[in-house]
């Protein structure tokens, strides 16, 4: 695959770019010769991606109208707007739905699900004004195969999924291009950070179902691979799913889903998690 991203992206807004899969989104954009701005809650966690090209930004989604003010910041440094816009920043909860307070599961979505909506929103519109660029929306694989006790994750990410569908159509016949990422396990520190409320009804399940999560991080592809999966659909100009991972999650098991019934697909997913 030839060509740089630079020469299609000349700047990126990238969230969450600390840790994790924002990280290697970002590294692998300064590699390109993107200049990105990458966001996370505590900018010193971006130390080591900058300075030459990098721009840190302090953005923390549980307070959505002061992260729109930095995103419109940034967008004014950036001359007027951002070629890419990478939605990245997320965190997990993991308990059963009932026996975790309310609170928990809505400043979760709050954060994931409406702070995201607002940075789209934000992003969008100056694209449509410039009839250019493309909004990345970083789902997850669980918008197709929802993860044991992850609820409030689920929701958030089936909902950007959503919206990249809702704007795959009123893009139409527009330059902009929306991308629908959905990232299976990637080996990062995911499970490390997830809250995990102490009020649960079913230890022994949820036990066995938090053992499987490890296992399968611990197992799971590094995240440059996810980095790379996102360079080529940008540089072939894709529109709409892409889906990254291992083999069996984002390419085996999708095709499986398609073709199984849905009572025998949930029989599956549970047995896997030992419930």
């Amino acid at each position: 695959m030839s060509g740089r991203l630079s020469q299609l992206h000349r700047t990126a807004f990238v969230t969450g770019a600390s840790s994790g899969l924002g990280r290697a989104f970002a590294v692998m954009l300064l590699a390109e010769g993107v200049r990105v701005w990458g966001t996370s809650r505590d900018p010193a966690r971006l130390s080591g991606l900058g300075p030459e090209n990098f721009t840190a930004v302090a953005l923390d989604l549980d307070a959505p109208e002061a992260a729109e003010a930095a995103y419109r910041r940034a967008a004014a440094q950036a001359g007027g707007g951002f070629d890419l816009v990478v939605n990245n920043a997320g965190f997990g909860v993991f308990g059963e739905f009932d026996a975790v307070d309310w609170t928990v599961w809505q400043g979760q979505l709050d954060a994931m699900l409406g702070g995201n909506l607002r940075l789209a929103h934000a992003a969008y519109g100056g694209m449509r004004e410039r009839d250019r660029g493309t909004l990345v929306n970083v789902s997850s694989l669980a918008a197709e195969f929802p993860l044991p006790y992850m609820a409030g994750y689920n929701i958030a990410k089936a909902g950007l999924s959503a919206l990249s569908e809702s704007l795959l159509f009123e893009s139409r016949g527009t330059a902009v291009k929306i991308l629908d990422f959905r990232p299976g396990d990637y080996r990062t520190a995911f499970n490390q950070t997830m809250q995990t409320p102490t009020s649960t009804a079913s230890a022994a399940k949820t036990a066995r179902a938090w053992t499987v999560l490890e296992a399968n991080l611990q197992a799971a592809p590094v995240p440059a691979r996810a980095a790379a999966d996102l360079r080529g659909a940008l540089l072939t100009g894709r529109r709409g799913i892409v889906r990254s991972g291992s083999f069996f999650q984002a390419g085996l098991a999708p095709l499986l889903a398609r073709l199984a019934p849905s009572c025998i697909l949930r029989g599956a997913i549970a047995r896997y998690f030992g419930s």
